[in-house]
């Protein structure tokens, strides 16, 4: 029997945790039928709440722990319990192998916490960095995020913001939500709070719960389509009906990248756009982090190849950054060549480590342009022409004919087998089940790979 006292307090406790606020709105929308339970709901710093929702449910089933600011109290200002209970979500999921969704909506650090506040900064970026490859993480920045907490927000497997959110560090120099997505911070940018929460809700329905479990698998039918066109139409022919979440799309633009299932089975989408210019250094770094997030949670990855290789104002040190992810990466890689293929960008887009590699019989695969073989290589044939562009235009498509073709790769034992765009679903669907229990390459002992951030 509780005293009048006990009876009182817990009123008021309950009343406290009872707030109808756009944080506990928005996991009322992550979570299946609306329903979550609150972890250190009563914790408090000074006379307010913490000015953060913990708590854990489930996603289309599958169990996730996430954290949402409260805005409505001290506008969601950081402090050291703010801090202590986001670590503690991480902490929780790190036990249990269970995806995180952190959203953010918050002015920044509490002020009068002093040192304390960086000391809690510091803390949650220990966590998310310790937890990165272990289980998949989601930030939702659905408001302000500023100072540190934009850091913590983006070492994040997936950014996703809305239109209206701002993420920055210093004063000054924020940026948008489009602008996030158009500078490579956030992977997708959502209209509204709601849908960014549903975006990341497809994306957990996708991914492994963690690096040791198996991708989910998932019923499907075909497009019927042929693997022709733009990166995306290709990806569109050989994926699953209606099962494409492209990211970054409006970033590196030369390239494609998307998770999407293919005979039912989760793979990531790695593409070169042949109606784009070549590979800038943004392409680079939009390529490298996809792989390396698909090959951290062993999400099988098909690269689609066809460029004519790297923009000349590339950095070097973004295309080694791309070769790295790809050598590095142990998870299943196959690749389908289905146009051009030149120099460094074949060897950088892992073709030649890929578990399987195919080329369109149409594909040209060259250490070099064509155009550029032809002044090297054939340059007495030049001698005379009347009309040199179009002699040397002439040369070039009987190089690539007869030196660079695909049956001159596949008779080099540079590929393993040429196949037509109507073949290259049921090529990819095949390979996925026949090597669907591919184990970890063996690789030197080391404590990691120094990659050319």
């Amino acid at each position: 029997m509780l005293t009048e006292s006990q009876k009182a307090k817990f009123d008021a406790y309950k009343a406290a945790s009872a707030n109808d606020s756009a944080a506990k709105k928005r996991l009322a929308v992550l979570f299946d039928d609306g329903i979550y339970t609150e972890i250190d709901a009563g914790v408090k710093n000074a006379d307010a709440l913490a000015g953060v929702v913990t708590a854990y449910g489930y996603v289309d089933g599958s169990p996730v722990y996430a954290f949402s600011q409260d805005k409505s109290v001290k506008g969601g200002a950081v402090n050291k319990a703010h801090a202590a209970k986001v670590c503690r979500i991480f902490e929780l999921a790190s036990r249990t192998g269970v995806p995180v969704v952190g959203i953010y909506d918050s002015n920044g650090a509490f002020i009068d916490d002093g040192a304390e506040a960086i000391k809690a900064y510091s803390d949650m970026l220990m966590w998310t960095s310790n937890l990165s490859g272990v289980v998949p993480q989601i930030s939702v920045v659905a408001g302000t995020c500023t100072g540190s907490a934009a850091m913590v927000a983006c070492a994040a497997d997936f950014v996703i913001a809305t239109e209206d959110a701002e993420l920055y560090v210093a004063p000054n120099s924020g940026t948008k939500g489009r602008e996030a997505v158009s500078n490579g911070t956030a992977a997708f940018v959502a209209k509204d709070d709601t849908e960014a929460v549903n975006i990341a809700k497809k994306l957990i329905s996708m991914l492994p719960a963690n690096n040791i479990s198996a991708a989910p698998m998932f019923e499907f039918a075909e497009t019927g389509k042929a693997a022709n066109g733009s990166a995306s139409d290709i990806a569109e022919a050989v994926a699953d009906a209606d099962s494409i979440v492209e990211l970054s799309d409006g970033f590196g633009t030369a390239a494609y990248t998307a998770i999407a299932t293919i005979g039912g089975s989760a793979v990531g989408i790695a593409a070169t756009n042949k109606t784009a210019d070549k590979l800038s250094s943004d392409d680079c770094s939009k390529l490298a982090r996809f792989v390396r997030t698909c090959d951290a949670f062993t999400v099988p990855v098909l690269t689609i190849i066809d460029t004519e290789g790297f923009a000349s104002e590339a950095s070097v040190r973004d295309m080694a950054k791309l070769a790295s992810a790809y050598a590095e990466a142990t998870t299943l890689k196959i690749s389908v060549v289905t146009g051009k293929a030149y120099g460094a960008a074949m060897a950088a887009l892992g073709a030649g480590n890929a578990d399987v590699t195919y080329a369109y019989p149409d594909a040209v695969i060259s250490p070099i342009a064509p155009v550029t073989a032809v002044e090297f290589l054939w340059h007495d044939k030049l001698k005379g022409a009347a009309d040199l562009a179009a002699e040397r235009n002439k040369l070039a498509a009987e190089y690539a004919d007869s030196n660079a073709s695909a049956f001159d790769a596949a008779e080099k034992n540079c590929i393993d087998d040429i196949i037509t765009a109507e073949e290259a679903r049921a090529k990819v669907i095949s390979v996925l089940e026949m090597m669907s229990g591919k184990r970890m390459n063996k690789q030197l002992p080391k404590k990691h790979s120094n990659m050319p951030f």
